[in-house]
């Protein structure tokens, strides 16, 4: 059986049951090639919802895939404010630590602007090197974050 790539990650539309169908296929596929996949995508998405879906399902990878972490760092651009957030918390679960400088610097571009929480809860974490920072942002242990 044939895999059509491509009619898969047009499925990609952050809205539903067909998406998840969609990347459990595209995932044995392609195995650790889907993050640069999806970040081709990303680049013809039409649509934010589209953008956010690719930079999640690139979420897993982000300890193994370059791709997956320049998507994220692409992302932290994006003019729309969820996709920065995946972004964010993408590069925090990686714990990369040459991510600090431009998260510093977008830090500084978004004060007092939508999404800049998010930005300095991925420098807390990766500082900490504690991906679950991002989602505890008072250190209480009480909130973790389980990425698949």
């Amino acid at each position: 059986m044939t895999i059509d790539v491509g009619n898969l990650l047009d499925q990609l539309d952050g809205l539903g049951k067909a998406e998840r169908r969609a990347v459990t296929q595209l995932q044995a596929a392609l195995g650790s090639d889907l993050p640069a996949a999806l970040r081709k995508r990303y680049h013809e998405a039409p649509t934010w919802r589209t953008r956010a879906a690719c930079v999640f399902y690139s979420m897993a990878y982000a300890r193994k895939s370059e791709d997956a972490v320049a998507l994220a760092r692409e992302a932290l651009h994006d003019k729309a404010k969820v996709v920065r957030y995946r972004a964010a918390m993408l590069l925090a679960f990686s714990l990369r630590r040459d991510a600090l400088p431009e998260l510093r610097e977008v830090l500084r571009e978004l004060r007092g602007k939508a999404g800049h929480e998010y930005v300095a809860a991925a420098i807390d974490a990766i500082e900490h090197q504690n991906h679950n920072f991002f989602v505890d942002r008072a250190h209480s242990g009480k909130r973790t974050m389980t990425i698949g």
